[in-house]
């Protein structure tokens, strides 16, 4: 049997639970892979609460929590090239990360770089390809300035590497806690709060913003949206709901492995480093969801898998 930690309907933490189940048997196209790492993302507990995508398919309880792994291949379904068993893999499961074992597609899938700890291949798949993603989207000169609202998270912290190994000049919005973490990654620490945009305006360089990577959505979103003359260079992976009033328009994932390989070798390279900054057991992957859905993580939270 295979541990996993699920939730068992839609609703708050009082609807998760761990459960022994068998594992999943690989399909064409498909890995089984033992989860050695799961990343924990804002998307899990918003899927927990029932805020799926539009056209996504009707939750089946009970329903894995997590987005992203990096494992070890143990079986590989019908059709499969390019994996074995014993690879080291990372990517974007169909059955669930927080677990010991899960299901990765080959179309999401990617071989884990030697230099990368499983815990950091396991904060590529959503939040450092979102950040990717997004950077690309904007398509910024070098010079440029790049306004990230929330960049002290997983996805902010990946974008203003990136941005920054482009030769664009990044302004992040993160709280009074967080200066020192935020100033460290190369960007201009911004504290979140009344007259943002004003503050914003005098902390970026000739008091100009070229672009918009907007992670938290909200007032502050609403707040800096004026600062753009552009605003097809407003992009959010927050505001989906509101982003179209203001102009702008939400990332637009690719969720592929081609990425995934391009992500892996920045990571590699050290253009971009996972920054995780707390790691929990699997049989407390409640502690670790709690602590992302608090918002005020700083970086990227693991959970750890036992061999």
């Amino acid at each position: 049997m295979s541990k996993a930690y699920v939730f068992t309907r839609h609703g708050g933490p009082e609807v998760e639970a761990f459960v022994e189940q068998a594992p999943p048997e690989p399909g064409p196209g498909q890995l089984l892979v033992a989860v050695r790492a799961a990343g924990v993302n804002p998307v899990d507990w918003k899927l927990r609460a029932g805020k799926r995508r539009p056209g996504s398919p009707p939750a089946t309880f009970p329903e894995v929590l997590g987005s992203e792994i990096a494992g070890v291949v143990e079986g590989v379904g019908a059709g499969v090239e390019g994996f074995a068993a014993g690879d080291a893999v990372f990517g974007n499961p169909v059955t669930g990360g927080y677990a010991e074992h899960t299901l990765l597609p080959v179309s999401i899938a990617a071989h884990k770089p030697e230099g990368l700890t499983f815990a950091e291949a396991a904060a590529l798949p959503v939040a450092v390809a979102t950040a990717y993603d997004g950077v690309r989207q904007l398509d910024l000169p070098a010079g440029a300035t790049l306004l990230i609202t929330g960049v002290g998270g997983g996805v902010g912290v990946a974008a203003a590497q990136l941005a920054r190994h482009f030769g664009i000049r990044v302004v992040g919005t993160a709280s009074a806690g967080k200066k020192e973490f935020v100033e460290s990654l190369g960007a201009v620490h911004v504290p979140p709060g009344p007259d943002l945009a004003e503050r914003v305006r005098a902390a970026a360089p000739g008091g100009r913003v070229d672009a918009i990577f907007d992670l938290v959505g909200g007032d502050d979103v609403v707040a800096v949206a004026p600062l753009l003359t552009d605003r097809t260079k407003l992009i959010t992976a927050a505001a989906k709901e509101t982003i179209a009033e203001l102009g702008g328009v939400p990332v637009a994932r690719a969720r592929t492995s081609e990425v995934l390989d391009a992500v892996a070798r920045l990571a590699d390279d050290g253009v971009l480093r996972p920054q995780v900054s707390a790691t929990y057991p699997l049989d407390r992957a409640d502690e670790a969801l709690r602590a992302v859905e608090s918002g005020h993580t700083r970086g990227k939270i693991v959970i750890e898998v036992s061999v």
